[in-house]
């Protein structure tokens, strides 16, 4: 077979434990061990917290245990040595630097591909999704995210498409596909009023004998193992402390742990087993945004819905729980200092995400008024300075942030600058980053990991580990 047709076809050529993972054909030894599998993996849950920096996870454990009093269950499972545990490098084949759909197109077809697109070579040659192979083989598959079910990440595990940005196709492509669970945002990409070309995607699925579900409450009365598409909101879902503090959002808007519990719930009542990928997909955004609350209490989502599933898991022998993150973004950390810790702990007095704070300033607001906000919003007491600095955004005497998800230009970089002078967390920039990520498995093959790996790797382990060969 020739590189071409290699690529195209996504094959696998196996000698021992050695894999050709990459596309330049070099050979990888990603198994911690020669030895065979303790149990054969029927079930792969693969939860990814999009953007997730070190410090995001060590924050999110201290917020937990400091305010909480309970150390979130990543942490544990580092704890209670119940996890394999290793560094992966994510880099893409563009750069150094990843985007989310290079990162999840890495796992999905395990080559690298240029930012920015979805499971196509470098050759511009189209390459087959993982998600695609595994239900070609039997098994049933979904994705549960917190941004559009249309975005990067969920998308790199199911289609092959040039460029991320044509979520209109990628919502056909699923319904071509027919995956079998389908739950997160993006109602715009569905709604025929929204689209374009006023297709109706919701009637398309129906008529493919999919349950159509748009609210918490109609989820949670879904059963059986029927087909089923989940769109809870227009774009992504609201971010987790800002549904936290709205009892109206509590009643519409399912958590991330939620959708994880029910996505388990139909996919496991097939008996030749199950793929679901799972994404705090709001992790990232928070981390563009330099938004702290936004941060922390998305981790934290992501941490109950990491609870689900090892709660399954561990009833079973035949499931492996794979943890990750993509790639890092802004690198955030508490700073040293005095009052570091009172300070972090202040964290605690924020009511709102960064984006809807920010979203509710209008341009006739004074000074009072701002600083009364803040207050009653953050715990936090504005000086005149700072005031007056954050005002001039909305007045249009400064000139506009630019920065990713930042579709109102608002001042996130100004405003976590002086957050930082109270809660001591820094940032080192608005975007992602080349960290080597973490990466934690549990339950069956997860003997099998590693200490350190590329992303490509991960494609052919989770083949491997489920018996599935590819000619």
């Amino acid at each position: 077979m020739n590189r071409r047709k290699f690529l195209k076809s996504g094959g696998i050529a196996a000698l021992g434990t050695t894999l050709y993972t990459s596309a330049t054909g070099q050979a990888a030894n990603w198994f911690a061990t020669d030895e065979g599998l303790t149990n054969q993996v029927k079930n792969i849950i693969f939860l990814v917290s999009d953007g997730m920096s070190i410090g995001t996870l060590n924050m999110a454990n201290l917020y937990s245990e400091r305010i909480l009093g309970k150390t979130t269950k990543w942490i544990e499972l580092y704890q209670q040595n119940k996890v394999s545990r290793g560094l992966m490098d994510m880099a893409s084949a563009s750069s150094i630097v990843t985007d989310s759909a290079a990162a999840s197109s890495s796992w999905g077809s395990g080559y690298r591909v240029k930012n920015g697109s979805i499971n196509v070579s470098v050759d511009n040659e189209n390459l087959s999704p993982i998600w695609d192979k595994f239900k070609k083989a039997g098994k049933k598959v979904g994705c549960v995210t917190t941004v559009p079910i249309t975005h990067a990440t969920p998308a790199g595990f199911t289609v092959s498409i040039k460029s991320r940005n044509d979520q209109s196709k990628i919502a056909e492509e699923y319904l071509r596909y027919g995956y079998d669970v389908l739950l997160g945002g993006g109602d715009k990409y569905f709604n025929a009023s929204h689209r374009k070309d006023k297709k109706d995607m919701y009637q398309s699925f129906r008529n493919a004998s999919y349950n159509v579900v748009r609210s918490k409450n109609e989820l949670m009365k879904i059963s059986g193992s029927q087909k089923l598409l989940g769109v809870f909101d227009y774009d992504a879902l609201p971010y987790q402390i800002d549904r936290e503090n709205d009892t109206d959002l509590q009643k519409t808007i399912p958590s991330l742990a939620d959708m994880t519990q029910k996505a388990i719930e139909n996919l496991s009542q097939h008996p030749g087993g199950f793929v679901l990928q799972v994404e705090s997909g709001k992790v990232d955004w928070a981390a563009h945004a330099n938004d702290i609350a936004g941060l922390i209490h998305e981790q934290l989502q992501f941490d109950k819905a990491v609870e689900v599933a090892i709660n399954y898991a561990e009833q079973r022998n035949d499931t492996l729980v794979i943890i990750t993150t993509d790639h890092g973004n802004a690198n955030p950390g508490v700073i040293y200092g005095k009052y570091a810790d009172s300070n972090f702990d202040s964290i605690a007095h924020y009511k709102k995400s960064n984006e809807l704070f920010l979203n509710s300033i209008t341009s006739d607001w004074n000074e009072k008024k701002l600083s009364e906000y803040t207050q009653h919003q953050l715990g936090i007491d504005l000086n005149h300075e700072d005031a007056s600095h954050v005002l001039r955004y909305y007045q249009g005497l400064e000139k506009e942030e630019d920065g990713l998800y930042n579709y109102r230009k608002l001042p996130y970089k100004t405003f976590a600058d002086i957050q930082q002078k109270t809660d001591s967390v820094g940032w080192i920039s608005m975007d992602h980053s080349a960290d080597y990520v973490e990466i934690a498995m549990f339950g069956a093959g997860k003997e099998k990991l590693a200490p350190f790996i590329k992303n490509t790797d991960l494609h052919w382990f989770m083949l491997h580990v489920t018996g599935l060969k590819q000619d």
